[in-house]
């Protein structure tokens, strides 16, 4: 008798995860790992990148690292193809993660930085998710997650540039949903919200911290430990049967 697979279980799986040297892109390459994932941890910060690597193979994961600005196409192909040489040539999850903010009222809003969320966020999954397709898995275990954010779905103040960049990625994973599914590969996206340096400001100056943190229905500030189990969910069997979807983990802001 066949012995059933845990269904949150990734052994013998690869996995890529951008912009994964602190906050919530090392907390889904740790988790990842520890459910057993060879996990290729990428950031702009190479060095940044090799210490979480470093971590992961510390405690007992499989890891390696490198550095990867999700602008530059031929690096993006590298990092798959580098990553699906842990397994056989073949790559199971990409996570979409690489992303900055540039925050600032609509009138100051420049369109140099309106063009460098755009090319960071969207244009940096669409290089990724397009540099893995050749080596994505076909056998219903590939996946692609994006991360996008509330901002992308309901709006945030002074964050015009972001929220156009992340509701960008909203669309672009729907219609690679509905695209891939005759590949059997699945395209769903978070929205996660954590304890991050990128969300240091709107946690810490009194000018925006009560009013953000009264959108939460939770009353708190995840830690981004907290966020990463969902990643492991559209990562493995248990979500097998779910795709075209963008899921909130964000203790209630999206209702």
């Amino acid at each position: 008798m066949t012995e059933k697979r845990w269904l949150f279980d990734l052994t013998g799986r690869s996995a890529v995860v951008t912009g994964a040297a602190g906050g919530i892109g090392s907390a889904v390459a740790e988790a990842y790992a520890a459910a057993g994932a060879a996990v290729l941890v990428t950031d702009v910060d190479g060095d940044a990148a090799a210490a979480v690597a470093e971590r992961i193979s510390n405690n007992g994961g499989k890891a390696d690292s490198m550095a990867l600005d999700v602008r530059d196409r031929a690096a993006a192909d590298a990092a798959m193809a580098r990553a699906a040489g842990f397994t056989e040539g073949v790559l199971h999850v990409i996570v979409n993660n690489a992303g900055v903010t540039a925050p600032s009222m609509f009138p100051d809003t420049t369109t140099e930085s309106v063009q460098r969320m755009l090319d960071i966020h969207l244009m940096g999954a669409f290089n990724c998710a397009q540099a893995a397709l050749p080596f994505l898995a076909t056998d219903g275990t590939g996946r692609i997650i994006n991360v996008t954010s509330s901002a992308g779905i309901i709006g945030t103040l002074g964050q015009v540039n972001y929220s156009a960049a992340k509701a960008g990625i909203i669309g672009m994973t729907k219609s690679l949903a509905r695209e891939l599914a005759r590949k059997n590969i699945l395209v769903n996206a978070l929205a996660p919200l954590a304890a991050t340096p990128m969300t240091t400001t709107i946690r810490t100056d009194e000018r925006f911290a009560p009013q953000m943190l009264n959108r939460i229905a939770l009353r708190r500030w995840a830690e981004p430990e907290e966020v990463a189990g969902a990643f492991v969910f559209f990562a493995s069997d248990a979500s097998s049967f779910v795709t075209g979807q963008v899921l909130p983990v964000d203790g209630g802001m999206v209702i």
